[in-house]
């Protein structure tokens, strides 16, 4: 069974995601500055890449290899083409559901709007396979109107249901204590709809 994922098409994910309605993909580009900028690591790997978005704030020089993991194959070959300047950069087309032992090492996991999708066992797994010293992560809380927010790409997501996890604070922080992660930064960002995303910061 294919994952719901690699059916949506991108231009659909991303015209959704930076409506005035849901301004998702500009308030986590936003806050990916932070997260590329504020750890010493010199390797880094994005779960749930995507197009890409983000990745123009990785600084020169900063790290010797980029990884941008995703399920879709199509979304990778975007990022690709998007960024085939960025130095280091390997595209790595993995369901981290059942194939999380593909993973390679890094120093500083990104997860982003990805362990809705994954849930909490699924990522401690990937965690543990990249072993980073550094997990940043950005989580979406929810209003009661939904998780995906209301607007004209609403039914390219139906498929999603089947894969989707409600995230808690308290939940992750816990699941990353139980495997050596402890909290070391937290941050909100209010979206127009009532929703919030919330960035967690670990440390091993």
């Amino acid at each position: 069974m294919k994952n719901p994922w690699e059916k949506i098409p991108l231009s659909d994910y991303e015209s959704h995601m930076k409506l005035d309605s849901v301004m998702q993909l500009q308030a986590m580009n936003e806050m990916m500055r932070g997260q590329f900028c504020d750890y010493p690591a010199d390797s880094v790997m994005v779960l749930g890449v995507a197009g890409g978005n983000g990745l123009e704030h990785i600084p020169e020089g900063k790290f010797r290899k980029v990884y941008g993991v995703d399920v879709n194959a199509r979304y990778l070959q975007e990022t690709a083409k998007r960024f085939s300047h960025l130095e280091g950069l390997e595209c790595l087309c993995v369901d981290l559901t059942k194939e999380v032992d593909r993973l390679p090492p890094a120093g500083l996991v990104i997860a982003n709007l990805l362990i809705e999708y994954i849930g909490y066992e699924c990522f401690q797994k990937a965690v543990q396979r990249a072993e980073p010293t550094f997990v940043s992560c950005i989580i979406q809380i929810n209003t009661q109107d939904g998780w995906v927010s209301d607007s004209p790409y609403l039914h390219v997501f139906d498929g999603l249901d089947a894969v989707h996890h409600q995230m808690a604070e308290p939940d992750l922080e816990k699941a990353m204590e139980q495997i050596g992660y402890r909290l070391v930064k937290s941050r909100e960002h209010p979206l127009p709809n009532g929703k919030k995303l919330v960035q967690m910061d670990f440390r091993s």
